[in-house]
């Protein structure tokens, strides 16, 4: 039987349309589901949306709409900018969904007939954007330390999870667990900023608005969103307090929960806690991945700098759109994106050293050897070293895929095409077939570069799956498999090319 390999990214908040910082997210974890995918295993991706909340409810009064009409709205507008950026979702969720629901209340009523859950009064200071309350003291300048906006003291009954009766077996789990928290500097954030200083209860019930999922036995009282969108995780791959089920004891716990760096703190803490409560195993890792900025700044809409993904990849093509999310933000550092930035990659990362390094082989096959070239190997100081590179591809891009930086994987598959076009620099193909005599060393030349780009395009299938696809149809692979990559060679003593085609044009 195949490992199993379970990756969910955050739920997108059904607030409104998601920007590119929302968007990177899928795309991160969309590589690293496909990645695993061509390694053999068998892979579980799950994405969706969060669509309860007193923030969204204001946004659909404001909008004139009933409140599930507004999220069912923006939830098919989000499914279908996932559908455009190529996200491989095995299973897109939605907390409205009835079956959802219902497992949240009795996750609920479980918590609170073992005393986990009890009821009293709230107090605090209460964002609605970020739906978070705050005590005083963990303000800045009086706002919301998040989002740095404006919030309001609120005071209302709530009922009240025992964050406090766990604390210490989650610092001994973390200690325990070194990689639970990645990249460390998001442990050391959690560790220093929230348990040093000591866990407070959690709030997890509201009264002051409606659209939420009623507690069972308190209809006074919604869910509040956190223990609802968190549930999330466990109640759409088959978990009921009640009953036993295959699919969830196959696919839990979590392999890597993909979310970003602002709400580690829910994953890390409130999240395990939770599952604590229920006597269920943990997520194995939770990788808070940096923010996509625009310039300097982080992208909000009252600043005017908002990109969208579905709008980019409109106007620049899928692929040049997934590249710079990828090769842009790093592993643990906020990276940026504007529309430069995306002309320059497309310019001279795509066009400039993949196309041109695809589409002049190919040219020159067909141009000499009417789109075929034969196995030819020869001992070659050149040839040696490119073949010993290519054949290390793989593993380099693995490591760097287990560590999660997926950015300087995306790197060594660009040094790889740099590799490629020098050989043919240093080999001038086409000075060699200006000679009769060199044209089995030209075969050899252009095999040696068609068998490299093989191994690019198959190790490109877990970035950019429409370009690596073209690639390999203009080469006539159907190998795409890694372990093929590892091998410079392939069993046909022949390679035929297709009619040569421009992968990405050069954008003025």
């Amino acid at each position: 039987m195949k490992e199993k390999f379970y990756i969910t990214t955050a739920i997108a908040y059904t607030s409104g349309k998601p920007h590119i910082g929302n968007t990177y997210e899928a795309v991160l974890a969309d590589a690293i589901a496909r990645h695993k995918r061509l390694l053999g295993y068998d892979v579980y991706f799950q994405t969706g949306t969060d669509e309860h909340g007193e923030k969204i409810e204001l946004k659909a009064k404001n909008n004139e709409k009933e409140c599930q009409e507004f999220v069912d709205e923006v939830s098919d507008e989000i499914k279908n900018i996932w559908k455009k950026l190529n996200i491989s979702y095995d299973k897109f969720v939605r907390t409205t969904e009835s079956h959802h629901k219902e497992i949240v209340q009795k996750i609920f009523k479980k918590l609170y007939d073992q005393g986990d859950i009890y009821l009293d009064n709230y107090e605090g200071y209460y964002c609605i954007p970020c739906e978070s309350f705050w005590t005083e003291s963990q303000l800045i300048d009086g706002k919301c330390p998040d989002c740095d906006r404006e919030v309001e003291l609120r005071k209302e009954p709530a009922y009240f999870f025992k964050l406090k009766k766990y604390e210490k077996e989650l610092n001994s789990y973390i200690k325990e667990h070194p990689d639970f928290i990645y990249p460390k500097i998001r442990e050391n954030e959690m560790i220093n900023n929230f348990l040093k200083p000591g866990l407070e209860d959690l709030c997890v019930s509201r009264t002051s608005f409606k659209w939420g999922i009623p507690v069972p036995f308190d209809d006074k009282h919604v869910i509040y969103v956190w223990l609802d969108a968190l549930t999330n995780y466990i109640t759409n791959i088959g978990y009921d307090p009640d009953d036993d089920n295959e699919t969830f004891n196959k696919l839990w716990p979590c392999d890597l929960h993909v979310v970003g760096k602002d709400i580690v703190r829910f994953h890390t803490i409130y999240w395990p806690i939770f599952l604590m409560a229920l006597g269920l195993p943990l997520p194995k890792r939770v990788f808070g991945h940096p923010w996509v900025l625009a310039g300097a700044e982080k992208m909000s809409k009252s600043k005017g700098n908002v990109l969208y993904a579905d709008e980019l990849c409109d106007k620049y093509g899928v692929d040049v759109v997934r590249y710079c999310y990828l090769h842009e933000i790093s592993f643990a550092n906020d990276g940026t994106i504007t529309e430069d930035i995306l002309i320059e990659r497309n310019n001279s990362d795509l066009a400039n050293t993949l196309g041109n390094l695809v589409n002049r082989t190919i040219v020159m096959v067909n141009k000499y050897f009417d789109g075929k070239v034969m196995r030819n190997i020869e001992d070659n100081p050149l040839d040696n070293d490119l073949r010993s590179y290519m054949e290390s591809l793989n593993e380099k891009i693995c490591q760097k895929m287990d560590e999660l930086k997926i950015q300087e994987a995306t790197e060594l598959i660009l040094t790889a095409c740099r590799k490629c076009n020098k050989y043919i620099d240093e080999n001038e193909p086409w000075a060699l077939a200006k000679s009769e005599e060199k044209m089995d060393r030209l075969n050899t030349v252009l095999y040696n570069l068609i068998q490299s780009i093989r191994i690019i395009a198959i190790n490109l299938q877990a970035f950019l799956p429409d370009t690596a696809n073209k690639i390999l149809k203009l080469i006539n692979i159907d190998d795409k498999t890694y372990i093929s990559s590892k091998q410079f060679d392939t069993d046909s003593d022949e390679i035929r090319t297709n009619k040569e085609e421009i992968l990405f044009k050069r954008i003025q």
